[in-house]
Formats: structure tokens, C-alpha cells, sequence
């Protein structure tokens, strides 16, 4: 496996449409489910829609990039087995899964409202993620509190 820090999937993807970035084209394909492109696209883009009405100090594109920005995760926890027993090592967290991580959060906390449509619901925890607040700071905070309790097994990380 190539040690590079792209892949072929990274030259493919295309920035989207609207404003010509490929973080939002890759979080459109990561919010997608079962490959319905268009759908993901118009529900993102309507978030951004309501974000913009609601932020006027910034575009939603730098919203979106600073939510993401303030989610990813600096240090997770990892086990590992050393002599029998099972130890929660905190570790660094790549560039690249910091990012995923970011995503699936945001993601995982807008499915899991209810009541509401679905763009609204983005649009609240992407500008609670803006301003440090929300279900996605709330899991990174919990991860990072983990990592913290677990320093003591860091001589474990190789």
C-alpha cells in the first residue's frame, strides 16, 4: 500500500456546484444513503440556505468549515492488549480520520433528531458546531475527556 497523502478518490472528486469545494463535496458523499446524490446534495444546500438567513457575519461556506473545523477530535482512545489485559491508550488521530470522525459525528447527531426536517436540523448542529455547542462537540468533548482519564496508559502507544 502507497504511502502517499492522497489517494485516486481524492484526485476524483469534483468540488460541488454551488461553491466549488471539495470538503462540502465529500460531506455531501458522506451524509448521502443508498447512493441518492441528489437528495443529500438538496438537503445540505437548503441547510446552507437556512444558515445564511441566520448567520450574517459569515458565509455558509466558512460556517460549514469552521463547524467541521471545531469537531475534529485532536487525540482518541485505542485498546490495546498488553500482557493479558485490555488498556484504553490514547493516541494521536490522523489528518484524515479526523476529518471522518468530524463527519460521522455531524451526521450521526442530525439523524438522530427528530420532528423536524431534516435541512433544519443540519442547519442547528452545523451552527452549534460553529459556536462550540451541540451533539457533535458534545461526543468529540467525551472522547477528549477519555483520552485525558487514560494519559496514565500512554507509554502503551507504539
Amino acid at each position: 500500500m502507497p504511502r502517499k497523502s492522497f489517494t485516486k478518490a481524492d484526485e476524483q472528486l469534483q468540488p460541488d456546484g454551488r461553491y466549488g469545494s471539495k470538503l462540502l463535496s465529500r460531506f455531501i458523499n458522506y451524509f448521502m444513503w443508498d447512493g441518492k446524490k441528489s437528495v443529500a446534495e438538496r438537503i445540505v444546500y437548503d441547510a446552507l440556505d437556512i444558515i445564511d438567513k441566520r448567520v450574517n457575519d459569515a458565509t455558509p461556506l466558512e460556517v460549514f468549515e469552521k463547524a467541521i473545523e471545531n469537531v475534529k477530535p485532536m487525540i482518541e482512545v485505542r485498546s490495546k492488549r498488553v500482557g493479558g489485559a485490555s488498556y484504553q491508550v490514547p493516541m494521536q488521530v490522523s489528518a484524515k480520520r479526523r476529518q471522518s470522525l468530524a463527519f460521522r459525528w455531524i451526521r450521526d447527531a442530525v439523524r438522530s433528531q427528530r420532528g423536524r426536517p431534516i435541512a433544519q436540523r443540519m442547519a442547528d448542529e452545523l451552527l452549534a458546531a460553529y459556536r462550540g455547542e451541540g451533539s457533535a462537540m458534545q461526543t468529540r468533548e467525551n472522547i477528549h475527556r477519555m483520552a485525558e482519564a487514560n494519559k496514565a496508559f500512554a507509554h502503551f502507544a507504539w
